[in-house]
């Protein structure tokens, strides 16, 4: 199965990407990471309003197979939290850049995403894993 690599996206090693739009940043796995993964049981998320550091936990995805921490990629406040995911956790397998996205901050420091991996860069790290 080939993987989808948006190109307009930043990635971590842990496996989430990031979009930046302005000064705002979605978050969320990677296809590669859910479908490592299998089916996603659980996500847990935190609150509004949680300010957060670049390479801090911000919650953990539960899977039948395995429970990993989201680590965020950069720095700033949790401005909205995707609340679907409570109840349809699966929706990160189905669309994980899309309806399964995790969390939007307000980005109040962007230069870690200045060693964040571009498309090319993740797709050859996952293909030596």
């Amino acid at each position: 199965m080939a993987l989808k690599v948006p190109s307009d996206l930043k990635y971590l090693k842990s496996d989430e990407w990031l979009r930046i739009e302005g000064e705002t940043g979605t978050i969320g796995i990677t296809d590669f990471a859910q479908d490592q993964l299998n089916d996603v049981v659980y996500v847990d998320l935190p609150e509004v309003g949680r300010a957060l550091a670049a390479g801090e936990s911000f919650g953990s995805i539960e899977s039948v197979k395995a429970a990993s921490d989201l680590t965020a990629p950069v720095a700033g406040e949790v401005i909205a939290v995707n609340s679907d995911l409570e109840k349809a956790p699966e929706l990160v397998n189905g669309d994980p850049y899309g309806r399964g996205w995790m969390i939007k901050i307000r980005i109040t420091d962007a230069s870690a995403a200045d060693s964040m991996m571009d498309a090319a860069a993740y797709e050859e790290y996952c293909k030596n894993r």
